[in-house]
C-alpha cells in the first residue's frame, strides 16, 4: 500500500493538479492552440503548392518539391525547430522582437508543409483521369480544370489525413519549448513541466497530458466519423424489403388498372 500511495502522489496528486489548472486554461491551451493552428495554415498553403509542384509537368519543379519533401519528412521535427530557431534567431529580432514564438509556428509550418504537400498530391492522383478529360473536351485550360475540378475532388477525398496531420502538429508543438518561450508564450508541455520542477512532483506534467488526450481523442473521433461518412454514402442504407411485398404491390396495381378495351369495325 505504501508503493501505491507514493505512486498517487507522483502522478496523481489532486492538489497539485488543480495548482495548476489556471495556468494549463489560461497560458498553455491557447498557445498550443495558436501554435498549431498557424503552423496547420501556413502548411496547408505551402503543402498545396508543394502538391501541385509535385504533378507539374516540368521534371525540374518536380524535382525540387521532392527534395524539400525528401528533407523535411526525413530530418527530426526537433532538429528543423532547433536548426530554424537558432539559425533564423537574429532575422527574427529585428522582425519580431525578442519572442522565437513566430520562428517556432515557421518551423512546424515547414514540417507540416511536406506532410501536407504529400496528402494532397496523393489525393489529386487519386481523382480518375476522365474527369480532366472530359474538362479538356468542354474547352477548358489545363490550370482552371485543375482548380475547378480535380483540386476540389482531391482535397475532399483527403480531409481525414489533413485532421490526422492537425492531430500531429498539436503534439509537435510540445518541442517549441526548446527555443526558450517566454512566460506568457508557454505552452502546455513547458506549463507542466515548469510546474512539476517547482513542486518536484509530476502530477503537473500528468494534468498537461491530459489536456492533450482532450484534444486529440476527440479530433481523432472525429476522423473516423468523416472517413466512414466518405466511405458509405450520406444516405442511410434503406431496410431490406420482402419480395413478397413487390409481388403485392404489383397485383395491386394491376388490379387498380382498368382493362383496356378494343372497338371492332362493322361488318
Amino acid at each position: 500500500m505504501d508503493n501505491l500511495e507514493l505512486l498517487r502522489q507522483t502522478f496523481l496528486d489532486g492538489q497539485a493538479m488543480l495548482d495548476v489548472l489556471p495556468q494549463l486554461l489560461g497560458t498553455g491551451l491557447k498557445n498550443t492552440l495558436v501554435i498549431s493552428i498557424w503552423a496547420t495554415v501556413i502548411g496547408t498553403v505551402f503543402g498545396m503548392i508543394l502538391a501541385i509542384a509535385g504533378i507539374s509537368r516540368s521534371w525540374f519543379i518536380r524535382s525540387l518539391a521532392r527534395i524539400y519533401t525528401d528533407i523535411f519528412r526525413g530530418l527530426p521535427a526537433i532538429v528543423t525547430i532547433l536548426l530554424v530557431g537558432q539559425g533564423l534567431a537574429r532575422v527574427s529580432r529585428d522582425l519580431f522582437g525578442a519572442s522565437p514564438y513566430p520562428l517556432g509556428i515557421f518551423a512546424l509550418s515547414l514540417i507540416a508543409a511536406a506532410y501536407i504537400g504529400e496528402i494532397f498530391r496523393s489525393g489529386i492522383q487519386s481523382v480518375d483521369k476522365g474527369q480532366l478529360e472530359a474538362c479538356k473536351a468542354l474547352g477548358m485550360s489545363y490550370p482552371r480544370a485543375m482548380a475547378l475540378v480535380v483540386v476540389p475532388q482531391g482535397i475532399r477525398r483527403v480531409l481525414p489525413a489533413l485532421v490526422n496531420q492537425f492531430i500531429s502538429i498539436i503534439k509537435d508543438s510540445s518541442l517549441v519549448y526548446f527555443l526558450g518561450l517566454l512566460t506568457a508564450e508557454r505552452e502546455l508541455f513547458r506549463v507542466g513541466q515548469d510546474a512539476a520542477v517547482n513542486t518536484g512532483n509530476l502530477s503537473p506534467l500528468v494534468m498537461a497530458g491530459i489536456f492533450y488526450l482532450i484534444i486529440t481523442i476527440p479530433l481523432t473521433h472525429v476522423v473516423n466519423y468523416i472517413d466512414n461518412r466518405y466511405r458509405t454514402g450520406r444516405r442511410k442504407p434503406a431496410a431490406p424489403r420482402s419480395g413478397l411485398d413487390e409481388v403485392s404491390e404489383l397485383s395491386s396495381s394491376r388490379a387498380a388498372t382498368p382493362p383496356i378495351r378494343t372497338s371492332t369495325g362493322a361488318q
